[in-house]
């Protein structure tokens, strides 16, 4: 069995080829994607050459971890079922490339524990769905009065403290493009915003150089949750020792951080509309990607693969 999948070879090379598949399982479904999302954070390491070395790293390697499909082919120990369609937050299933995160392609194999049903009116918005329960995971016990970035990520942490019933934090963004789409929050740029007592920030920028600048803006015993990705970072120590600042660092959604997510969005309380700005056939994923990362004007960039295997 193989597929046509997204390729990195190297650092700032992609194509578009075919590769070969796995056998599945027992435990395993075979997946026909229909959509995948592009990642402007760790995907776009992957393309400068810039992602810490995890397991699993090296090229060539199919990226994307935020894939939604149908299953056309379930094991008898897999726990799923023919025709229902899912998220699939990446794969292994490769034999000869390496799938860190294995998401971009035609056709996947996986087990079937790791596939989450979906609902169908969902349609390619659900390919959001790892990226809000990462959100839900980094605020669900540390709701924050100010977001930093305005990008997917910051509206989805935006509307999640609103969902969960806490009041409307204040967003930070340089880009004039991304400043506009709010929905119950207010958008300042960091210059026009005098407060300097916020208790809790969370950052979404990814920006490796921005800690002081937050440290300067927190209450005595302040906290800040890192929910971006950085390669390093470091900051002056002194004025956050003076505030007594908490640094956390929010890792990735756990099961039970998608079933409370998808709870808020079945109960009307969490939208994923409007996020999506970018829509490209797979057949020109090359493009995409390039617009993905380059056009800051791109919040989301969603791949369609429903003619593609």
């Amino acid at each position: 069995m193989d597929t046509i999948a997204v390729l990195m070879t190297q650092p700032e090379q992609l194509m578009l080829q075919r590769v070969d598949l796995l056998p599945p399982g027992e435990e395993d479904v075979v997946i026909h994607v229909e959509w995948s999302g592009i990642s402007t954070g760790t995907e776009k390491l992957l393309w400068l050459g810039r992602m810490p070395n995890f397991p699993g790293m090296g090229y060539p390697l199919v990226p994307g971890y935020e894939s939604v499909g149908r299953i056309v082919q379930a094991g008898p120990a897999s726990g799923q079922a023919v025709g229902r369609r899912v998220f699939i937050p990446g794969s292994r299933g490769f034999r000869d490339v390496r799938g860190l995160f294995g998401g971009a392609a035609g056709r996947l194999v996986t087990p079937g524990a790791r596939v989450i049903p979906v609902d169908e009116s969902l349609g390619d918005t659900a390919i959001l769905l790892a990226l809000a329960a990462t959100a839900y995971h980094a605020i669900v016990d540390h709701p924050p009065e100010l977001i930093i970035g305005h990008g997917v990520l910051g509206r989805l942490l935006a509307r999640i403290t609103l969902a969960m019933g806490h009041p409307a934090p204040t967003v930070w963004e340089l880009s004039p493009e991304r400043a506009e789409g709010a929905e119950g929050y207010t958008v300042l740029s960091p210059e026009t915003d005098a407060r300097r007592d916020y208790r809790r920030i969370c950052d979404a920028s990814g920006d490796q150089n921005i800690l002081d600048q937050l440290v300067a803006r927190l209450a005595p015993g302040g906290e800040i949750t890192l929910a971006g990705f950085y390669e390093r970072l470091s900051f002056a120590f002194a004025p956050a020792f003076m505030r007594e600042m908490r640094l956390r660092i929010a890792a990735e959604w756990q099961a039970q951080d998608m079933a409370a997510l998808n709870r808020l969005i079945t109960e009307g309380k969490l939208s994923l509309d409007n996020l999506i700005t970018h829509r490209q056939h797979a057949g020109d994923a090359p493009d995409a990607y390039r617009t993905a990362f380059g056009d800051a004007r791109c919040l989301k960039m969603v791949l369609d693969w429903r003619t593609k295997a």
